[in-house]
């Protein structure tokens, strides 16, 4: 079968033939693939970035977002069958300690966890996949192509999720459910992961601000826009001047990468904020602190920095139903963060160069070029 693979550090990528994988436990389900997604870790590995092959592999199919068509199932499974649609998580758990012994390796403590299409498993960039049953999540009919967001949105999902978890206990009167609403929030950076958090805040009735670099006629900007969000320009903005002009934000969602901005923006944040970072910089970035003014306001403050990686199960589906629940209230809009979809042969472009307008582009797996 076609895979979509790299030689981890060797920036490259090739279309290679893998033998099709057959189901061979009773709980595995079979899966043919129709989109995967394209995101910043995959255009990294592509680069050379960091990526392990399986033990006694050269290559590693690359890949993490996906979704698919049930083809065969085990004699033991019981929540899909043949027909159905069904994205798999990413991350499988290092079979030891309390975290991934309870479905949450996303808090792995070992570190030797594996994720598909990143570290020392093969992804999704394939006609066919085989795994357990466990790390599938079935979705709705209704959803069709929108779901190949699930993942991405997932990783938001937790953000919210464990800054809710941080800030109900903590704050007098706060609820889970409603805690968001009318809340001012900032969403640094509005690329695939960036762009759905906004709408999962605007979902919660909070008030969102969205930073990029680009300006108000640009697709991400028009389509935060579009759903009630406010759009910032980052480009020769002073982030230091946001809390006096804007005001001070309630909490922040940092999703860039960019280790100088991450910092930054901690000025802007509200008394009794909480700071969530997904966005993973270069290790080599250095960056211009002032020490002293950012540990007084988070100790005098009473804020909260929280990184944040990965997402388990239950987040991936919480995605699917803000995904439904998001068609519902913004209508097509939710369809427009998948800018571009392209034949999977056309991989080498859409890998290694951004299409203009780019919001999330997808691979479609049931298409050739040609």
């Amino acid at each position: 079968m076609k895979s979509i693979a790299t030689i981890p550090g060797s920036k490259t990528l090739a279309l290679i033939e893998r033998d099709e994988p057959q189901i061979t436990a009773p709980d595995e389900v079979k899966i043919k693939m129709t989109r995967v997604g394209i995101c910043g870790t995959d255009r990294e590995i592509a680069h050379g970035g960091r990526a392990d092959a399986e033990p006694g592999r050269e290559e590693l199919v690359i890949g993490h977002e996906m979704l698919g068509v049930v083809e065969e199932v085990g004699e033991k499974v019981s929540t899909v069958k043949p027909g159905d649609r069904g994205v798999f998580i990413v991350r499988r758990d290092c079979g030891l300690g309390l975290p991934c012994c309870a479905d949450r390796s996303d808090q792995c403590f070992s570190g030797n966890y594996t994720e598909r299409g990143i570290k020392a498993r093969d992804g999704y960039m394939t006609e066919y996949v085989v795994d357990k049953e466990k790390y599938l999540v079935g979705v709705p009919d209704d959803l069709g192509d929108l779901a190949v967001l699930t993942e991405p949105l997932s990783v938001g999902e937790k953000a919210i999720d464990e800054a809710l978890k941080i800030q109900v206990p903590r704050i007098p009167g706060a609820a889970y459910d409603t805690f968001l609403e009318g809340k001012k929030t900032l969403v640094a950076g509005l690329g695939p992961i960036g762009m759905l958090l906004a709408f999962a805040l605007r979902l919660r009735g909070a008030e969102v601000w969205g930073l990029n670099r680009s300006g108000p006629d640009e697709p991400a900007a028009k389509l935060l826009t579009e759903i009630g969000g406010h759009h910032l320009n980052g480009s020769g903005l002073d982030v230091y001047g946001l809390d006096s002009t804007i005001g001070p934000f309630d909490l922040i969602f940092e999703a860039t990468g960019s280790a100088q901005l991450e910092f930054d923006l901690l000025d802007a944040l509200g008394i009794n904020g909480v700071y969530v970072v997904t966005g993973i910089p270069p290790a080599d970035r250095e960056v211009k602190l002032r020490g002293g003014e950012l540990m007084q306001q988070l100790v005098l403050n009473n804020q909260v920095l929280l990184g944040t990686v990965n997402a388990s199960k239950a987040h991936n589906e919480t995605a699917l139903r803000d995904l439904q629940a998001c068609r519902q209230r913004f209508g097509e809009a939710i369809d427009r963060v998948i800018s571009h979809v392209v034949p999977y042969s056309d991989f080498q472009k859409a890998i290694f160069e951004r299409a203009e307008g780019e919001i999330k582009t997808v691979l479609d797996f049931t298409m050739v070029s040609g």
